[in-house]
């Protein structure tokens, strides 16, 4: 699979249930590999294998992943903690058996570049700002998707 990384998670450990007194590690992020189509995956391991994996690309960066473990996801559990993507399957990488490599975007394919700045979610499904201020009271105990810029950051 071959795609530009569109979102990371920060890494994470967690009690090892099968080994009481050790920590499993795990980080995710999204990859795209065109308008449509996004998918997430998802990496358990030692804490070695896992920083390294997390520190050898940012999001922006164009990876290959070679054998992942294809699983369909849990709809519901899943999306509480990763984005909601239009697959019903997810990724799994395995120290054993997964590899990923990163490359210039300029190398593979300048179109994945042009992925990034796409939104995840329907274009009909947003709020803007003003439509917010505007039924704020309506909208109160709501989730709702804004989709916002940035026009200038400073000091």
């Amino acid at each position: 699979v071959i795609g530009v990384v569109i979102g990371k998670t920060d890494v994470r450990g967690f009690p090892d249930r099968k080994n009481v007194g050790s920590e499993r590690y795990t980080f995710s992020f999204t990859i795209r590999d065109s308008p449509t189509y996004f998918i997430n995956v998802n990496s358990w391991g030692r804490e070695e294998y896992i920083r390294s994996l997390s520190e050898s690309f940012r999001v922006g960066d164009c990876v290959t992943i070679e054998n992942p473990l294809v699983q369909s996801k849990e709809a519901e559990r899943e999306e509480k903690f990763n984005p909601v993507t239009p697959s019903c399957y997810k990724l799994l990488l395995s120290e054993n058996h997964s590899v990923v490599k990163t490359s210039s975007c300029y190398e593979m394919d300048t179109k994945l570049l042009s992925l990034l700045h796409l939104p995840v979610k329907d274009p009909q499904d947003y709020y803007s700002l003003g439509d917010i201020i505007a039924n704020g009271q309506s909208l109160d105990g709501r989730i709702l998707n804004v989709l916002a810029a940035v026009m200038s950051v400073s000091v």
